[in-house]
């Protein structure tokens, strides 16, 4: 049975597509089948993975409005054989007016999922930090929500208006929403600020909730996408590499997939300890 995960934050800026590619790719990396579906009319996700929204003919817009199925539209991305993608494409844009009278409107994804993509042990969502009909098709159709958080002042402020969102997707659509964790990301080790706002999460959610591993700032994050490639395969030895590793091992053990954060993964482990092929 696969799981169905959506990457989600009201907020702009704090990692979302980030941490949606290189989970995914740190999952796919761990033998596991992962489906990654870009949300965002912004496409940046689906450019990450080398992949422009602008030669998209058959993409997530299509899958929504029914106009082709979650088979027709995937995308085997080409370096990571258990990696697949549904990218975003340009009608993608216009797609919540399109639907606004439309039956079903808030379960057009859930419906396609249900009846395909069986083979996935997780489906990845990308979604738009905008409130609208893809962000709640999104969460209805997803069984748990990990949600990346800046390690900023505005960013822990602007968490409140997300929480009020799950609580109405609860209340209305998808009464077995959970939340799989709280990942902090752009962390500044050397600030004050960084810590304190590290320590404030811990305190109001409870460290059980919010995610040990923790997401440096790295420009790496931003030179990867530019090649189409996730950090694992643009910089494997890098700290922010190893970083996603280890919230992909956290996120498995929080799954119950692992005994131990500490689990050794012999391919991953011989790929990420040699030199990659992008260096």
């Amino acid at each position: 049975m696969k799981r169905i995960l959506a990457i989600s934050n009201q907020k702009g800026g704090v990692g979302k597509t980030t941490t949606a590619i290189n989970l995914a790719s740190a999952l796919a990396f761990m033998k596991q089948k992962v489906l990654l579906i870009d949300m965002d009319p912004q496409g940046n996700a689906s450019a990450g993975l080398g992949i422009r929204k602008y030669s998209v003919s058959t993409g997530t817009a299509s899958v929504l409005l029914n106009h082709t199925t979650i088979a027709d539209a995937i995308q085997q991305y080409p370096h990571l054989p258990n990696l697949d993608i549904i990218p975003a494409c340009l009608n993608l844009i216009g797609l919540p007016i399109e639907l606004v009278n439309a039956p079903r409107q808030n379960f057009r994804l859930k419906d396609a999922l249900q009846k395909e993509a069986q083979e996935y042990d997780y489906v990845i969502l990308d979604c738009p930090s905008a409130l609208d009909l893809l962000t709640i098709n999104a969460l209805t159709a997803a069984h748990s929500i990990l949600i990346p958080l800046q390690a900023e002042y505005l960013a822990l402020e602007g968490i409140h208006d997300l929480l009020r969102t799950i609580h109405h997707i609860r209340q209305n659509l998808n009464t077995h929403l959970t939340i799989t964790g709280i990942i902090m990301t752009m962390v500044n080790q050397q600030t004050n600020l960084s810590q304190e706002v590290v320590s404030q999460t811990q305190s109001f959610f409870g460290e059980d909730l919010v995610f040990e591993s923790m997401i440096n700032r790295n420009i790496l994050f931003g030179e990867a996408p530019s090649h189409g490639l996730p950090i694992h395969l643009y910089s494997p030895r890098s700290n922010g590499s190893n970083q996603y590793t280890q919230v992909a091992k956290e996120f498995l053990f929080r799954e119950g997939k692992l005994r131990s954060m500490n689990e050794k993964f012999e391919h991953l482990e011989h790929h990420f300890g040699r030199r990659g092929e992008y260096g």
